[in-house]
């Protein structure tokens, strides 16, 4: 996304493990060697992206803030902080002034939901969100994926497909948890609430959630029903996607033309349909998004954040 965004850069490194040190990676059209992170590795650093997990960014985010970098990260470890700004640049961009060297970069299904709900809050008003999302083996990493790929081949040669990265064989289902759970939610469904109310600025928005894995390999979707300040008829939320920024209007059901995984992989918008009314709540709209978790619900926005740095 770097290299496709054409990001300023004057010198490019990758730091991983000392395990994964060593290995050669691309990097646009060339290639570059991992080395090794450390203080050292980090050091003169301007900006430093973070896609290594919680226990990494704790132990050298801080580093790079007291070097005079900023570290942008795409783990959980600092969303929840105070003093962490945590952005979606299409929403909250104004946040980033409050940066103390570390941004947090959201989950990948808060960020398209937010991009989504903001422009209704803005319009109409919000008091309440339900949603239930269609995940894709992606979010898991590329272990699932593969095990998907592999599953697909075993059903459709007549081979009993294993599951050995997730709990349960996902070619052919859908399963509504895989997460750690956290009392009777899962630990996904915590994340998408608190950072969908950190994100929209409203930390007491009633967010109802249920996270669900499906066989998709790239683009999580998810189904959405918010309840409005004010009354809005369905032409009314479609007029608002279609001026928000990120968003690409879908909806004509008729034609059988609404968002799809499979046409928003590859691609950096969220993409909004089967915007209607819901008759069974109080100035009630539902509508279906879909977007690209690997790309605007990471890499893209993790991006973007760091075009915002640059002002």
């Amino acid at each position: 996304m770097l290299h496709e965004r054409a990001f300023p850069m004057a010198e490019l490194r990758v730091l991983a493990s000392e395990r994964s040190a060593g290995m050669v990676v691309p990097a646009g059209e060339g290639e570059l060697t991992v080395e090794a992170v450390s203080d050292h590795a980090l050091g003169g650093a301007d900006i430093v992206f973070f896609a290594a997990g919680g226990s990494t960014a704790r132990r050298y985010a801080p580093r790079v803030a007291e070097n005079g970098g900023i570290a942008i990260d795409k783990s959980s470890a600092y969303r929840q902080d105070p003093n962490v700004p945590l952005v979606v640049p299409e929403v909250n961009a104004a946040t980033i002034a409050g940066h103390h060297g570390i941004v947090a970069n959201p989950n990948c299904v808060a960020i398209p939901l937010t991009i989504s709900l903001a422009p209704l809050e803005r319009a109409f008003g919000l008091r309440q969100v339900t949603l239930a999302t269609y995940q894709a083996a992606s979010g898991a990493g590329k272990a699932l994926r593969a095990e998907l790929e592999e599953q697909l081949h075993a059903d459709a040669e007549g081979r009993e497909p294993r599951a050995g990265v997730y709990p349960h064989v996902l070619h052919g289902n859908v399963v509504p948890g895989g997460w750690t759970m956290e009392g009777e939610d899962t630990e996904e469904e915590r994340k998408v609430v608190a950072e969908t109310r950190k994100v929209l600025g409203m930390p007491e928005l009633p967010v109802s959630i249920t996270t669900v894995r499906v066989p998709v390999a790239v683009a999580h979707s998810a189904a959405v029903f918010v309840e409005l300040e004010r009354p809005a008829t369905s032409g009314d939320a479609r007029e608002v996607f279609r001026g928000a920024p990120g968003v690409v209007v879908v909806d004509d059901p008729a034609a059988q033309r609404y968002p799809t995984p499979r046409d928003a992989a590859g691609t950096d918008s969220v993409y909004v349909g089967r915007v209607r009314r819901d008759t069974g709540r109080e100035n009630g709209i539902a509508f279906f998004f879909s977007a690209d978790n690997l790309r605007k619900g990471a890499a893209t926005n993790a991006v973007q954040v760091a075009e915002l740095l640059l002002g």
